[in-house]
């Protein structure tokens, strides 16, 4: 002790280096012995201070123990946190003065940093969102459902012991415009808990063939390629939809194929570096809907491998044993249009098509059959619009097969114009707003002209031709419409035989001289049958 005495002494009056001294022998002696050092700051003190220090007892207790304790912080030793008073308030000082502000701090800049990437990530758009007009109807719940279900159970994995391992495939919508494709994936994405992202088809355009963004020839497509590239990178839980691939190009959906098979692999682009993807046994799936229907859905191609790949399903045809309910699936949708029918949405699903069956004049269905206490009036009121809306549905389904019927003809085998308007939920919901009970049959039949004359103007010289189809179809052709709906289609024939649009003399002659020939052959046949 005489060194440390003598180094002690040398130091006298320099209260700060004899603390430190003092502080540096007592914590060697206590680690070599292996002591406890928590009196080490007491024990400084007295050396320090010596016998001037005052003291005096006290009863108070300094230290005591939390037990019971459940955690992985060191101090908890067999669930048991020891409490000492004279280093407490020095841990507490320490953690309000250095802890918390960084701990803060350190959230604003993660906060920060997670807002920016949201953004440059449009985290946003990808949340599924379900329309407040969207109505679960039967045909959705009995046929739709089930079918794209067990696509979508094979592309993301059964749950449980029995999940399966070869998760494959793609699901392939097809349909007329306003048939609720992207409505439908959409509430199915956000049921299952899926990210859902919606890459749009004529944003891409015909002319992109890759998935690299680098290489797209727009800001727009270069957007729609990243989503897919985003869709890859994060890989789990996410729903890639593929809206209106008829504008696509066939060489970019053939880089899903390899994706859609066993292997469920594809190559992408992230952040400019190439990347392969692995998707097997993650919670990913691939829809693609399309319109081949529309005029420009002569460029309707699907790769063949990336088709049989595919589960189809076609939501604007009826399937067979299934005509009453896509009939009704009409009636169901178009309820949050109309005012009156708005609050049958919301009530028993049953008492919509006990409603129907009574407005269809069903004696076996009475009014005390409805779950919900209707009053007389409100009654009268639902029944005299859904007679109306049973006579609208009429039209429209008609609407629906000639327009389907339409489009799958080729143009070599047509006898009449094509029929372009359609027969769509998007036009029953229309006609819906538009029907109150006091209606006459003069008065709906007025607004169902006016709906489908707006609908033509869009047909420019198509226009008449498929106004008169419609009113042929309606059972509504006077005389003088009848006679001119006749004089169209035997224009069309000659034009169509002379070679229809096409500018070219040469191809104009050609087809004039085939129609003479065909006149001539109509006329060798009428002789020969009059010699037999």
């Amino acid at each position: 002790m005489t060194s440390f005495e003598e180094d002690l002494r040398a130091l006298d009056g320099d209260l700060a280096a004899r603390h430190q001294l003092v502080t540096a022998w007592l914590k060697a002696f206590v680690d070599k012995a292996g002591g406890d050092a928590t009196d080490l700051p007491e024990a400084v003190a007295i050396e320090l201070c010596g016998t001037e220090l005052p003291r005096h007892d006290s009863s108070a207790v300094l230290s005591a123990g939390v037990d019971g304790l459940l955690g992985t912080h060191p101090r908890v030793a067999g669930r048991r946190l020891d409490v000492r008073l004279d280093e407490v308030l020095t841990r507490i000082r320490r953690f309000r003065a250095e802890r918390v502000p960084a701990f803060r701090a350190y959230q604003r800049q993660r906060n920060d940093l997670v807002a920016r990437e949201r953004a440059r990530l449009r985290l946003d758009e990808h949340q599924p969102k379900v329309m407040s007009a969207f109505v679960r109807n039967r045909l959705l719940d009995e046929v739709y459902l089930p079918l794209i279900g067990d696509n979508l159970a094979r592309q993301l994995g059964a749950v449980g012991e029995a999940k399966r391992t070869d998760q494959m495939g793609l699901l392939l919508l097809i349909s007329p415009p306003g048939y609720g494709k992207t409505t439908l994936m959409e509430y199915v994405a956000s049921r299952l808990g899926l990210v859902f992202v919606k890459v749009n088809g004529p944003a891409l355009g015909h002319a992109v063939t890759s998935v690299d963004p680098a290489e797209a020839p727009n800001a727009t497509a270069r957007q729609e390629i990243e989503k897919i590239s985003f869709a890859l990178e994060m890989g789990n839980n996410v729903l890639l939809y593929l809206d209106d691939i008829q504008h696509t190009s066939p060489e970019l959906l053939q880089k899903f194929i390899s994706l859609c098979d066993a292997q469920r692999r594809m190559e992408g682009v992230w952040e400019g570096r190439t990347r392969t993807y692995d998707l097997r046994g993650k919670r990913f799936a691939v829809c693609m809907a399309g319109n081949p229907y529309t005029e420009s859905g002569q460029r309707f191609r699907i790769p063949d491998m990336l088709a049989n790949r595919a589960d189809v399903w076609n939501l604007g045809d009826v399937l067979s044993g299934k005509e009453e309910l896509f009939a009704l699936s009409y009636i169901e949708n178009s309820l949050t249009a109309n005012s009156v029918l708005a609050p049958l949405s919301t009530r028993e699903r049953d008492d919509v098509q006990l409603l129907v069956r009574l407005a269809k004049g069903d004696e076996t269905v009475q009014p005390d059959q409805l779950a919900h206490p209707y009053s007389a009036v409100e009654l009268d009121q639902m029944l005299a619009v859904l007679r109306k809306l049973l006579r609208v549905q009429r039209v429209v389904l008609t609407n629906n097969k000639a327009y389907i019927a339409s489009a799958a003809q080729s143009d070599a085998s047509r006898t009449e114009p094509p029929f372009q308007l359609q027969g769509s939920y998007r036009n029953m919901n229309k006609l819906a707003e538009r029907i109150v009970p006091v209606m006459n049959d003069d008065e709906l039949e007025a607004v169902i002209d006016d709906h489908y004359l707006g609908e033509a103007q869009t047909l420019a010289a198509g226009a008449e031709a498929n106004l008169l189809k419609l009113a042929e179809l309606r059972g509504r052709l006077t005389p003088e419409r009848a006679e001119r709906w006749t004089e169209v289609k035997a224009g069309y024939l000659k034009a169509k035989a002379l070679g229809g649009a096409e500018d070219d003399p040469m191809t104009r002659a050609v087809g004039a001289i085939g129609l003479l020939a065909d006149r001539v052959g109509g006329v060798e046949t009428a002789i020969n049958r009059i010699n037999e």
